[in-house]
């Protein structure tokens, strides 16, 4: 039997036991010391979640400029090296290919996303290797992080054709068998129906690049080294600011020429004619048609250096318009100095839209300069591809009805470039 004093320690241990057992003291040390790999890790994926966003912003922004400085320079010259500009815009921003594990791709057109099908677009994308820290406690790889970004090439003003219209179907047709052959030179269309420009029949336009703001109808026979591109923004009017000199009084009225002439500039109220065999000169200066009609017969030659022709009213009615037929020879070119620098035909702002121009003089008809008839309906077929020059055509709507080659080889010509721009991030 157990001594009492034995009986004593025993129930000292038992009570001793309970109140360890009811003591929680303990217990935050030891759940803590459980859960402090987790604790470090959470606060180690908060701190290193703020890196990784920073990175990649840096990344995107990298990405963003090497897009647009490699889109710059395809539009400036089409055989530089895409790839080593990003490298050099990128490694402004503290990454160099194949340093720690960074990579930089340069794709035209793009493998992915909305440009995929068109050839001047530049997608650049560039990722890096991030080391964990804290975060290790859960993986030792590393976290790839990038940036993507595509950009269009902007345009140095190459543009030679330009439909002002807003909302027209077919603000540039080309119809029938017409063949279109722009060198070197770009179509703008401002137009946003959803068939702004349309091509029809068995007609072909090949071209720079052709930009517009709506949808095409019949880009079957549409060939273009630089893209074929819908919903762009609209292209400026480059001569919005040009203002018709003031004019008055008549020098002519309803002239009619059917010989061998040299003609002054002036005032040339109701029309000017030249039947088939007048031969005309027309010495430098600026002619205005006042109401009526410029008409140039096939078989008629109109020619001059430093001209420009206004059409316009002096009533606010009856506004002039013209008509080269075919087999007519034209040879004019623009002032490249004063009021109207550049512009061999200038069409009055104030004429209904309806006002048609058809110059249709084929191969004989070289107009250097712009074609300018902002509210005019203008219909075009003419120039030799042999002689190719500075020409610009500038209406309301453009249609092309026969074959038509059109250059800006406009160096020192006082014309002012079409659909300049620089280079836009699209995605």
């Amino acid at each position: 039997m157990p001594s009492t004093h034995g009986l004593k320690l025993f129930r000292r241990l038992v009570r001793g036991l309970r109140r360890f057992r009811k003591d929680h003291r303990g217990n935050y040390a030891i759940v803590a010391a459980l859960l402090s790999p987790v604790l470090i890790g959470t606060a180690g994926l908060a701190t290193e979640g703020g890196l990784w966003i920073y990175v990649h912003q840096t990344l995107q922004g990298a990405a963003d400029s090497a897009a647009i400085s490699a889109a710059t320079l395809y539009s400036l010259n089409t055989s530089k090296d895409l790839h080593l500009q990003a490298q050099g815009v990128i490694a402004g921003y503290g990454y160099q290919e194949g340093t720690a594990g960074t990579v930089i791709t340069v794709h035209r057109p793009p493998l992915t996303g909305n440009y995929t099908g068109n050839q001047s677009a530049i997608e650049v994308i560039v990722t890096t290797q991030q080391a964990r820290l804290l975060s290790s406690i859960y993986s030792q790889t590393a976290v790839t992080l990038g940036g993507r970004a595509v950009a269009l090439p902007g345009n140095n003003g190459q543009g030679c054709v330009l439909a002002l219209s807003v909302g027209a179907s077919g603000a540039v047709t080309s119809k029938g068998t017409s063949d279109v052959a722009l060198d070197k030179c770009s179509v703008y269309d401002n137009s946003n129906s959803s068939s702004a420009l349309t091509n029809g029949g068995s007609a072909t336009i090949k071209a720079l690049s052709v930009n517009v703001v709506g949808n095409i109808s019949g880009g079957g026979g549409i060939t273009t080294t630089q893209g074929t591109n819908t919903g762009t923004s609209p292209a400026a009017d480059p001569y919005a600011s040009v203002a018709i000199p003031a004019f008055a009084g008549c020098d002519h009225n309803n002239l009619t020429l059917k010989n061998t002439v040299t003609i002054d500039p002036g005032v040339y109220c109701n029309g000017l004619q030249l039947n088939a065999g007048a031969i005309v000169t027309m010495n430098p200066g600026i002619y205005y048609i006042d109401r009526g009609s410029l008409q140039i017969a096939g078989g008629a030659t109109l020619q001059g250096t430093g001209v420009t022709i206004i059409f316009t009213s002096s009533t606010g009615a009856n506004y002039a318009d013209a008509t080269i037929n075919g087999g007519a020879t034209i040879k004019l070119t623009a002032p490249t100095t004063g009021p109207t620098q550049g512009l061999v035909m200038f069409g009055d702002r104030n004429m209904p839209t309806s006002t048609t121009f058809k110059f249709n003089g084929g191969t004989g008809q070289l107009l250097g300069g712009a074609v300018y008839v902002p509210h005019g309906t203008l219909q075009y077929a003419g120039g030799d591809s042999t002689k190719m020059g500075c020409t610009q055509v500038i209406a309301d709507t453009v249609t092309f009805v026969g074959n038509s080659n059109l250059a800006v080889d406009c160096s020192g010509s006082g014309t002012i470039p079409i659909g300049a721009s620089t280079a836009s991030l699209v995605e």
